[in-house]
């Protein structure tokens, strides 16, 4: 969106308040500005249909799979916004989270090292990878497609050179990686201690946006709509609490995903390094002018990129209870990239949010299981994951061009 059109919207809302408010958001749809709306839409109409057919699909017990199982390729999804805003890709994703996964059992199972020496030797191969990126593609001048193509076939053969000819390896029962990513739940009490935590939070969030906007001598948001957010969001929040409750609860892992997804978010929204992301994906050569440090930007981003493909292997690894020669195949990338896009990310750079992996990945997610539930055979399951992704990208491309059509950006 452009500068000029954000001073409209301020100009609008100041001088018709609540109806200014409401014509805004009108406006921005009308001229191709989504956000999340599509796959919201799309996201109910997968329950609803999914539940005609089954209502076992919405049981407590499916939404805590739906969710726990969501989080590995989530935070692996949630790398691949960052480097999607750049207008760059990376396949090597799963490639790279199998490599991690496998080099952590490795170290844990055959060396008899530490389980948090294994984790952080896994993150730090991510990192590494991240780094590499950044120097083929700024210094050389490699595109990013190349490389990442590369990448998928030459980590998948150090995968496989790690794993050995066991192909498989198991890890110890009871190690706390398992436990975390599988067993551990959060319900009762703690669970609703934690949704009060996350509404202060939003509440005092607000109320500080409130205060900076003003003091720029800005519109604001009003104190009674913070209210009503707040309860909305403690309502929705404790009546998900309650229903997970009546089966397992929170998992540890999507809570991990969901902080990971918070931070970023924050980090690109709030942030001087954020808004250069979008800077530099909107338009690299006017970012450069205008100051930004490109380089550093781009890498910062592949290295974050690497590095959650990384910690997402570690839990994917966890949750299965082992690594084998399939670790991070081709599905996880191909996963990893379609919740990204059918998120609301859009292909061609600068637009796009953090909740875009999370709102994928639990799309994608509650296809696969609801496709299960109904005794659907598994390779329906792609073809219908191809035709969200196509259905998402086509959508981009016609919000993205009337964008341009509005003079929103």
């Amino acid at each position: 969106m452009t500068v000029a059109a954000d001073l409209a919207d301020e100009r609008l809302v100041r001088s018709r308040g609540a109806r200014g408010a409401l014509d805004v958001v009108w406006n921005r749809l009308r001229g191709g500005d989504l956000g999340s709306l599509p796959v919201v839409v799309g996201l109910i109409v997968i329950c609803t249909v999914f539940y005609s057919l089954d209502p076992r699909f919405l049981s407590s017990f499916s939404m805590v799979n739906i969710l726990t199982y969501a989080a590995p390729v989530g935070i692996i999804a949630l790398g691949i916004v960052l480097v999607l805003l750049l207008g760059e890709i990376d396949l090597s994703v799963g490639s790279v989270s199998g490599m991690a996964a496998a080099i952590m059992a490795v170290l844990v199972v055959k060396e008899g090292q530490p389980a948090f020496v294994g984790l952080l030797a896994g993150i730090a191969v991510g990192a590494v990878v991240g780094i590499a990126y950044a120097f083929l593609y700024t210094v050389l001048g490699i595109p990013s497609f190349v490389f990442s193509l590369g990448g998928l076939l030459g980590f998948q053969g150090v995968l496989l050179y790690v794993l050995g000819s066991d192909g498989t390896i198991n890890l110890p029962d009871g190690s706390g990686l398992t436990e975390f990513a599988r067993f551990s739940f959060v319900s009762g009490a703690a669970a609703y201690v934690g949704v009060a935590i996350v509404v202060a939070l939003y509440v005092a969030s607000r109320l500080w946006t409130i205060r900076q906007r003003r003091a720029a001598d800005l519109s604001a948001p009003s104190l009674l709509g913070v209210g009503l957010k707040a309860l909305a969001l403690a309502a929705g929040l404790g009546w998900l609490t309650w229903y997970l409750g009546v089966d397992r609860g929170w998992s540890y892992s999507f809570l991990l995903f969901a902080a990971l997804v918070v931070v970023m978010d924050l980090a690109l929204r709030r942030t001087r390094w954020g808004r250069h992301v979008f800077a530099v994906g909107g338009n690299e050569e006017a970012a450069r002018r205008s100051g930004v440090k490109v380089t550093r930007i781009y890498v910062s981003v592949f290295v974050l990129t690497s590095t959650l493909a990384a910690l997402g292997g570690l839990l994917a690894a966890g949750q299965q209870t082992s690594v084998s020669q399939a670790t991070g195949t081709t599905d996880t990338n191909l996963t990893a990239i379609a919740a990204a896009v059918i998120g609301g990310t859009s292909l061609f750079g600068g637009r796009g949010s953090a909740y875009a992996a999370m709102l994928g990945i639990i799309v994608l997610q509650a296809i696969q299981s609801g496709l299960n539930i109904v005794g659907v055979d598994s390779s329906v399951r792609f073809m219908v994951t191809g035709g969200v992704l196509l259905l998402a990208v086509a959508i981009d491309s016609v919000a993205r061009r009337a964008r341009s059509a509005s003079g929103r950006g």
